[in-house]
């Protein structure tokens, strides 16, 4: 005699595609995903709580570990943050190369997200031709700042340094070579068989529920929702580039790789007027060595490669924040799994995980 049960499967978090601590709980009926629990919480860092304890100068290097992928929008969110809450004036010229630092940091970002998703379904080629572009990014970061991962690259009121001779040149190189390299990446996937066949119809995420969960980002934009904070809440210097939001029509994973695949042209396009438009002069406002903003409290956010990342301050008029608190896209995003892998074979699984591009210390912060 034969009989079906349902069964209960743990997914990570050594599992490779889980890319960290994240734990699934999979409740399966044959392949057949019928319900999942997403266990998160490994990391236990309390970053939050840390940062109360600090004053606001030595928070900056703890925001490079909340997203290590991308952690120059991490920089960028809280000194803009900070920097609303005090009322400071970024010179012209820092602006503009916070501007593009951080569009270069999207691409490195996406690239990321590119060649692990892609080894994810198998496609390892991609994997070495993102991460050759990486390298190139990572110098340039390198010699920007001196480091690779964690940049501490900005400081509230400005930057610590100007860019070092020929830099600019090298970021020229690359904006030349770029799309070259991205043609190959698009060659390899956007009309192979196996890798429409993984990606289209899978993981569906509509407008309307994705709204819903709060999700931000390629996510939300490949859903057809216009949403970028670049556009409909404009900080720094970006109301003076032209560029366009890519939106997707059919809410799976293929069209949340088009999304990104695009974004990544466009971030090409603003570093390139950023370059053409940047002004000679300061690189630092006028800030007190020791800060202590004025009573009161700020929400500042900025559009990071996973979405919406946000800050939230509360001071006291004292050189140490009263509260701080982040919103992580990942973590928001995250919530919207068990509902796209609901029905879907567990082989889809990797693929959905992998087309929310999650980093883990953005998720348990």
């Amino acid at each position: 005699m034969f009989r079906t049960e349902m069964m209960d499967i743990n997914m990570g978090p050594q599992h490779p595609s889980t890319h960290g601590v994240l734990r699934l709980k999979l409740v399966l009926d044959g392949e057949t995903v019928t319900d999942t629990d997403v266990m998160i919480g490994y990391l236990h860092r309390g970053v939050e709580k840390l940062c109360e304890s600090k004053n606001y100068h030595m928070i900056e290097p703890y925001t490079d570990r909340l997203d290590y992928v991308a952690a120059m929008y991490e920089n960028l969110g809280y000194v803009e943050a900070v920097e609303k809450l005090m009322g400071v004036t970024v010179p012209e010229r820092a602006e503009y190369i916070r501007v593009i630092t951080a569009e270069l940091q999207r691409i490195a970002s996406h690239l990321v997200w590119l060649g692990t998703h892609a080894l994810d379904i198998g496609a390892m080629t991609v994997f070495f031709y993102c991460f050759r572009e990486r390298e190139i990014l990572l110098d340039l970061f390198e010699a920007f700042c001196g480091a690779r991962l964690t940049y501490n690259a900005y400081r509230i009121g400005g930057l610590p340094w100007d860019v070092p001779p020929g830099w600019t040149d090298r970021v020229r190189h690359f904006v030349k070579i770029f799309p070259e390299r991205q043609k190959e990446y698009a060659t390899l996937l956007t009309k192979n068989r196996i890798w429409i066949g993984r990606t289209k119809g899978v993981g569906i995420l509509k407008a309307e529920d994705a709204i819903d969960f709060g999700v931000t980002g390629p996510c939300l934009r490949a859903a057809g929702v216009d949403y970028d904070l670049r556009k409909v809440h404009p900080y720094s210097v970006y109301p003076r580039f032209n560029f366009d939001v890519p939106l997707g029509e059919n809410s799976d994973t293929y069209d949340r790789y088009l999304v990104r695949m695009e974004e990544m042209r466009q971030s090409l396009r603003i570093v390139e007027q950023a370059l053409e438009q940047l002004p000679a002069g300061d690189i630092m406002g006028k800030v007190p060595k020791r800060i202590k903003p004025p009573v009161g409290e700020v929400y500042h956010v900025v559009e990071g490669p996973r979405g919406e990342l946000g800050f939230y301050i509360v001071s006291q008029g004292e050189d140490k924040p009263y509260r701080m608190r982040f919103r992580s896209p990942s973590f928001v995003n995250l919530q919207a799994l068990p509902h796209m892998i609901q029905g879907s074979l567990v082989a889809d699984v990797v693929a959905v995980i992998g087309t929310l591009d999650i980093v883990l210390g953005d998720v348990d912060r």
